[in-house]
């Protein structure tokens, strides 16, 4: 008896299951094809020359990384030669490149590097040493309000300070309409070096501002002051507000000078390069209300190799940089590459170096840094800052005035 009735069990088991494989409906899920990534050959570090310093790293990627090599075919060429100390370079909707001068003023060029027109307009800018006009972004919604964004080293009788200003770009007309200025990180302070001066948007339309310490040792101390304008990355609207939600602009501090900002395409992660002192450049992943140490944490030393501060390079609730550099590449601007033009490229940082005298590429894994490149190194030119063309090239200004474009072959 027990026999049949498990018998029974089994039939009426396989016939549900039966039942039910005919009446559920087939999915045909779609099938997401596996893509083979270039490949990264890794070669010997490029640095070959002692440490300005003999502090150790964290972690064994954070210098000295392997080096590596573009697989694929390239040409570059000199576009421009005649721009006048250009310090901020970015790409409108239709393909034209807009480059601030740092005496204060816009130059318009066609794609090929075509003189259209330079414009002035601006307000009292301090122009010695390293003030002047500096970093420029076109707005979010530029096909709608024609709006260009500049950081400046603003100037008025108590001093200067970093300040971000916009205006309308009327390019029929060559000039800018309805400038103001819209933040101004202060306080005002004589002196002329470390304004930092960079500036991103993210996809929020709101804006990230670099601002540098000021280089004086009785002031570089205002990095790690919150109430402070100076030795940050600020985070703003667009009109150049407190971000609702926040309650400061400060987004974070203990900064040197920040020359290059970039936002990472898929995490959407806030990337930074600073400028260190001798030796100790570094490559940060910005985080809110972190502490990046400066000038209590360094992996650098003053000009005369006295040690900064303590001789730290490490501290409790400062943050350790992702990379750096020892002796110095000078870091400046900086963008993620995102175009198939360079398959390899895709999410790589290229960093303006003006110490190197290259256009550096850092490959990354998450937050390591992998593998680093020193392109177009044998033109000995202080490259200031790079833009992505709308069709994958790569643009670089140069101190001398010059501006370059890599493309594929």
């Amino acid at each position: 008896m027990k026999q049949i009735i498990l018998l029974i069990s089994i039939l009426i088991f396989i016939s549900a299951c039966s039942s039910t494989a005919e009446t559920k409906p087939i999915i045909n899920e779609p099938r997401i094809p596996e893509v083979e990534e270039p490949s990264l050959v890794l070669y010997p570090p490029l640095e070959t020359r002692s440490p300005n310093t003999d502090f150790e790293p964290a972690f064994k990627a954070q210098t000295r990384a392997s080096s590596t090599q573009t697989q694929a075919s390239y040409s570059y060429a000199i576009l421009n030669q005649d721009l006048v100390e250009p310090w901020g370079i970015d790409v409108l909707p239709d393909g034209r490149l807009v480059i601030t001068e740092k005496q204060g003023r816009l130059v318009v060029l066609d794609h090929d590097g075509t003189f259209l027109s330079r414009i002035s307009g601006f307000p009292t800018i301090n122009t010695q040493n390293q003030g002047g006009l500096l970093d420029l972004s076109i707005s979010p919604e530029y096909e709608q309000d024609s709006t260009l964004y500049f950081t400046y080293a603003l100037l008025t009788s108590q001093g200067s300070a970093t300040a971000i200003g916009r205006a309308v770009l009327d390019l029929e007309n060559e000039r800018l309409n309805d400038f103001e200025t819209i933040f101004v990180a202060l306080p005002y302070l004589s002196g002329n070096n470390h304004l930092g001066g960079r500036i991103v948007f993210d996809d929020k339309q709101n804006i990230y501002l670099s601002t540098g310490d000021r280089q004086d040792f009785d002031r570089r101390m205002q990095a790690q002051d919150p109430e402070n304008g100076n030795g940050k990355i600020h985070y703003l609207s667009k009109d150049g507000e407190i971000v609702e939600g926040f309650t400061t602009t400060v987004f974070s501090l203990g900064h040197r000078n920040v020359q290059g900002i970039a936002i990472h395409p898929l995490t959407k992660e806030v990337w930074a390069n600073e400028m260190g002192p001798q030796g100790g450049d570094e490559l940060n992943l910005i985080q809110y209300e972190k502490n990046y140490g400066w000038p209590i944490v360094s992996y650098g030393e003053e000009y005369n190799g006295n040690p900064i501060g303590d001789k730290l390079t490490q501290k409790e609730g400062m943050e350790e940089p992702r990379y750096y550099w020892d002796p110095v590449i000078a870091p400046s601007g900086m963008i993620f590459y995102d175009h198939t033009m360079f398959e390899e490229w895709q999410n790589n940082l290229f960093i303006a170096g003006l110490r190197a005298e290259a256009i550096v590429r850092i490959v990354l894994d998450g937050d390591t840094v992998l593998a680093e490149e020193h392109l177009l190194q044998s033109e000995k030119q202080r490259f200031r800052d790079v833009a992505q063309g709308i069709d994958g090239s790569l643009y670089a200004i140069t101190d001398a005035g010059r501006l370059y474009q890599i493309k594929a072959k």
